[in-house]
């Protein structure tokens, strides 16, 4: 059995990755591999220099920053970089139909909603080995208000100091106020776009806007999934 055969098979009891987690289920095929040739890009160029976060923003829905969150989150794993996955989306939350829990979980948005719940409590360990699941909750119509709070940045910077590798998949830019939110706390930008569907003109707003909020672009994903 390979290592990588390995680590599949020691997914915790209560998860499951769907077919769409190709680093898990298509190792060879050519859309996993371009996912680690980003991962080997980002070790050397990212994580080497001490960089511990990165948000996932797509101009418009169904971009695939999901698909690539996910997966570059289990591809950071099995490299053995303890990395955590956060579900950003907050009123369309999507992380849960590809990490598949067999319960409900505690999410961002419940844990910025009560202070009373901590942290390590709302946060699924050891989904598989190095990689930790954030799922965003029930759907939250107030998402600006709850990532506006202090709570909100404590949280990230919590995040950021506890794993190797904070990766947050953020709403589209149709939701300005959330994922510039995000991006601003993680400080730390890739933009993804979709092959034969997103625009230059898109694209291009997004980075100046990330950027205006002194988010670093570090570069962009051309999706084909």
């Amino acid at each position: 059995m390979t290592t990588l055969e390995m680590e599949r098979e020691t997914v915790s009891d209560g998860f499951r990755f769907t077919d769409d987690a190709l680093v898990l289920h298509q190792s060879g095929g050519p859309q996993a591999e371009s996912i680690a040739t980003l991962r080997t890009h980002l070790l050397a160029q990212h994580i080497g220099d001490g960089r511990r976060s990165l948000a996932i923003c797509a101009a418009e829905d169904g971009a695939g920053s999901t698909f690539l969150a996910t997966n570059l989150a289990a591809a950071f794993a099995l490299a053995g970089i303890n990395t955590l996955l956060i579900d950003g989306n907050l009123r369309r939350p999507a992380l849960q139909n590809w990490v598949v829990a067999s319960k409900p979980c505690l999410g961002l948005g419940e844990y910025l909603a009560n202070s009373e719940l901590q942290l390590y409590d709302c946060i699924q360990h050891a989904v598989l080995p190095n990689l930790s699941v954030f799922y965003a909750g029930q759907p939250a119509d107030n998402a600006p208000e709850l990532m506006a709070t202090r709570r909100f940045t404590d949280a990230m910077d919590d995040c950021m100091r506890s794993y190797d590798l904070t990766i947050v998949d953020t709403p589209p830019l149709s939701q300005a106020a959330d994922i510039r939110r995000i991006a601003t706390t993680l400080r730390y930008a890739l933009v993804v776009a979709r092959k034969d569907a997103s625009t230059i003109s898109d694209m291009r707003r997004l980075c100046e806007e990330l950027r205006a909020d002194r988010a670093k672009v570090i570069g962009s994903f051309l999706n084909d999934y």
